[in-house]
């Protein structure tokens, strides 16, 4: 079975002029890949969450984008080895491929979770320890100013300020809760879904 650690709990601070913010880093470690879902963009605390893991950019294999706001993606460049992804397309040097379903020589199931962004896409895992693992990014995500509420009606009913279409982001927030155990959001603390 995979293995998934949250690398770094994304946070999301509102400013008087923007944000300081970066998103959550998963490490999801298969058989044979390592693979980085939104590696964010604080780069000096990537590298050292990897470190700590006894890994470096060389190790990862996938990089995978849920979708493309700057404090998720703003780092996949720094994975040379590394194949990267989004919900439908690789792309390896100037190299585009498309695919659709898992997550290419994995079990990793690849959905569409589209209304924050309308590429958005999430990760499907299986793990012996948690059960169904999602790696869902910004269909939840909470400034460090808010109280991560996550009992499911209000989850569902979030506000979602930079949302492109609120149905939409219902429609994927729904879809989560019902396949997850847990789920890691794009800011804020990774939790269970309790039915």
């Amino acid at each position: 079975m995979d293995k998934v650690t949250v690398l770094i709990e994304g946070y999301a601070n509102k400013t008087s002029n923007g944000w300081v913010a970066t998103s959550s880093t998963t490490l999801i470690q298969t058989e044979r890949h390592n693979i980085i879902v939104d590696p964010g963009i604080n780069k000096n605390l990537l590298l050292e969450r990897l470190s700590a893991k006894n890994l470096n950019t060389g190790n990862i294999d996938y990089v995978f984008l849920t979708h493309y706001h700057p404090d998720h993606s703003f780092l996949a460049q720094i994975f040379n080895n590394a194949t990267v992804y989004d919900g439908s397309t690789s792309y390896k040097d100037d190299r585009e491929v498309e695919y659709s379903g898992l997550l290419p020589d994995t079990n990793i199931k690849v959905i569409p979770t589209p209304g924050h962004t309308h590429e958005h896409a999430s990760l499907v895992i299986q793990t012996d320890d948690l059960g169904t693992v999602v790696v869902a990014a910004d269909v939840f995500w909470w400034t460090n100013q808010e109280k991560q509420d996550i009992d499911l009606k209000n989850l569902l009913a979030k506000e979602d300020a930079l949302a492109v279409d609120r149905d939409e982001l219902t429609k994927s927030r729904k879809r989560v809760l019902e396949i997850a155990d847990w789920v890691i959001p794009g800011h804020g603390k990774m939790f269970q879904v309790k039915r």
